[in-house]
């Protein structure tokens, strides 16, 4: 992964880690992602809590299993996972403050013994090949400079009929009108994403690195209730925002944030991204 683009993904989440625990996941659920709502979910925090199940199910998660979770965050997906899995699980990311939160939060539940968490870079990762029957990535796929990279160090990871599952963003396409496409940039730039593919062109990287049975679920109507509502926050919120950044109490890190937070929606309304689950295994032999 590029260095600078390295740093702003880390400074990104060093500088909106209360922007997200006051606006998003607060104490009860540390999950920074959109969630799944269906029928049986009740709540925000219920959502949060479901999109795991739905990808653990797509997954076949079982106890057996050794994860690797690319791109933890705080650690919510793989606490999750030891809790209700009983799975071995390792969590990595870029940020050293979300380490410190998760192994916090892996003693106060108990599951210290099944998760362990490391600042590494998911593209370039110290561990042997074939540790892992399932590499988990949710909303963190995203982040890298380049996606081949993801898969190729995927691929190397997973033992012999393993699994890789992830929940993310896609475009709609490769070639959207210069309005459209400087309004998909204006918030992937301010979330520190450098960009997202399209369908075909995760299948081709996919392809190229060696997975089998690629599957990609469009489930945008699933979060849409999240990705609206941040919209609706977030433009409520922008005036007081832009005072605050007069004042200094707002950085620009903070300000992109908080412009994408709009954006992302209003790029997803013009049909120039969608929301999708997205699966494949490495062959048995």
């Amino acid at each position: 992964m590029e260095l600078e683009y390295k740093r702003s993904i880390i400074s990104y989440y060093d500088n909106t880690r209360l922007d997200y625990w006051v606006l998003w996941f607060g104490r009860r659920n540390r999950s920074v992602h959109f969630g799944y709502y269906d029928s049986n979910v009740k709540s925000h925090h219920e959502a949060l809590l479901n999109l795991n199940q739905v990808m653990a199910n797509k997954a076949g998660i079982s106890e057996s299993d050794i994860i690797l979770d690319a791109g933890c965050g705080q650690g919510e997906s793989s606490l999750w996972l030891a809790k209700n899995y009983n799975a071995k699980i390792n969590g990595i990311t870029l940020v050293p403050h979300q380490i410190e939160i998760a192994s916090k939060e892996a003693l106060k539940r108990k599951v210290v013994g099944k998760v362990n968490f490391s600042e590494q870079d998911y593209t370039s990762t110290n561990f042997a090949n074939g540790t892992f029957s399932v590499v988990w990535a949710c909303e963190s796929m995203c982040h890298a400079y380049h996606k081949a990279e993801f898969y190729r160090e995927a691929f190397r990871l997973l033992k012999p009929g393993g699994r890789l599952i992830c929940a993310d963003y896609f475009r709609t396409s490769r070639k959207h009108t210069e309005n459209h496409e400087k309004l998909l940039l204006s918030w992937l730039n301010g979330w520190s994403i450098n960009d997202i593919d399209t369908e075909a062109e995760h299948r081709e990287n996919a392809h190229n690195a060696g997975f089998v049975n690629f599957e990609l679920n469009n489930i945008t109507e699933y979060t849409k209730p999240s990705l609206r509502n941040l919209h609706y926050i977030a433009s409520r919120l922008w005036g007081f925002g832009k005072i605050l950044r007069i004042f200094g109490l707002r950085n620009d890190v903070n300000h992109g944030n908080h412009f994408a937070s709009i954006r992302q929606y209003e790029a997803l309304e013009k049909d120039l991204w969608f929301y999708g689950l997205l699966s494949m295994k490495k062959p048995e032999i």
